[in-house]
């Protein structure tokens, strides 16, 4: 079983650059307070790390 990570976003994208907005997309956030499960990957936590202010790892499992 593949290590996955919760992550709820917690920042609006209002009045932030695009790219961040289209990581946020990315990521399958676009709502306050929504949570994704997603599969803990470099590529991942590179997109996690340039938002880091707009998002929060909830949990970390596997």
């Amino acid at each position: 079983m593949a290590k996955t990570i919760v992550v709820k976003q917690i920042g609006s994208p209002i009045r932030r650059p695009a790219d961040q907005r289209a990581t946020l997309i990315g990521l399958g956030l676009n709502k306050m307070h929504k949570t994704r499960e997603l599969e803990d990957t470099p590529s991942v936590r590179g997109m996690i790390n340039k938002i880091k202010h707009l998002v929060e790892i909830v949990e970390e499992r596997g």
